[in-house]
């Protein structure tokens, strides 16, 4: 019944992302979206790879921090490898094991750690993420000088500090145990963001955009926080439909923004597909030595 269940709903995922695909592609000019892919400059699409690369680094680093809050002090190495393994399972084998369950099912294995609080911690890093989303999207928002949005800079400045406070209330109120860790986590999430900020913007200077690139990458953090929602294969198609949508709002090229699109989703696949070695290969998750552990205490 369960792989019914996941079977079914994998089957949904691929249509939905094979909709949205298909809507955006009646809406653009594919041939133009083409021409500027192939007059792009490599060594900034270099740089954005690398920048996204790193952004993930980081973000594995946040991830071992919950993981030793729980007591599961893996090392850096050990905690990265099992990292790429995820994003290749969350990106290239949808209808298996999700990438966030199967590094949960390989802690819960190997460490007896109780399944509600790994949950809890792969869901508190995932949060961590969307909170900088959500307030590096509020800053640029306010830096637009949009007609649309005049007058209202000050409802999402508000919203930056009163966003924190929630979430800070939410670990202290139910996830108590991971709360020493607050800050730092907030940090390296800063730091994920900003690296990914970055990227996008290399990927613009790639395709020669050189107007109107925070309005564009308003629409990247907004489609970012969009694609976490579990209704498609890895984001594929709720990005674009958000990049069309919100070039068309913002009164930008569409077939630009997609262009921008497109092209992150290529650097994000190159980047998951890292982790097929540790597909084929056991990760083998390591501790760190007790009398390291103690130098830092």
């Amino acid at each position: 019944m369960a792989n019914t269940h996941k079977s079914i709903t994998t089957v949904l995922k691929v249509l939905i992302s094979a909709i949205l695909i298909y809507f955006v592609c009646t809406k653009i000019n594919i041939g133009e979206i083409r021409n500027t892919l192939e007059k792009s400059r490599p060594t900034f699409l270099f740089l954005a790879l690398l920048f996204f690369l790193f952004s993930k680094v980081l973000a594995a680093f946040r991830l071992n921090g919950y993981f030793h809050q729980l007591g599961v002090t893996l090392t850096h190495k050990s905690n990265l490898k099992l990292y790429f393994l995820g994003m290749f399972y969350n990106l290239f084998l949808p209808g298996g094991i999700g990438g966030d369950a199967y590094k949960g099912y390989l802690i819960k294995k190997n460490f007896q750690v109780p399944t509600k609080r790994v949950v809890s911690v792969l869901v508190l890093d995932r949060l961590s993420g969307l909170l900088l989303l959500f307030i590096y999207a509020c800053l640029l928002i306010c830096l637009l000088k949009n007609p649309i949005l005049v007058g209202m800079e000050y409802l999402f400045l508000i919203g930056i500090p009163l966003s924190i406070l929630v979430f800070w209330l939410l670990n202290k109120r139910f996830f108590n145990y991971v709360l020493p860790i607050f800050w730092s986590a907030l940090g390296y999430s800063a730091l994920v963001q900003f690296a990914q900020l970055i990227s996008v913007w290399f990927i613009m200077m790639a395709l020669g955009i050189t107007e109107n690139e925070t309005a564009y990458l308003v629409i990247f953090l907004v489609s970012s926080i969009v694609s976490v929602l579990p209704l498609t294969i890895g984001g594929i198609g709720s990005r674009e439909v958000t990049f069309f949508y919100g070039a068309s709002l913002l009164s930008l090229d569409e077939n630009i923004s997609v262009g921008i699109s497109v092209v992150f989703f290529l650097i994000t696949a190159l980047v998951s597909l890292l982790g097929i070695w540790y597909h084929f290969k056991k990760v083998d998750l390591k501790l760190v030595a007790k009398n390291h552990l103690n130098k830092h205490v």
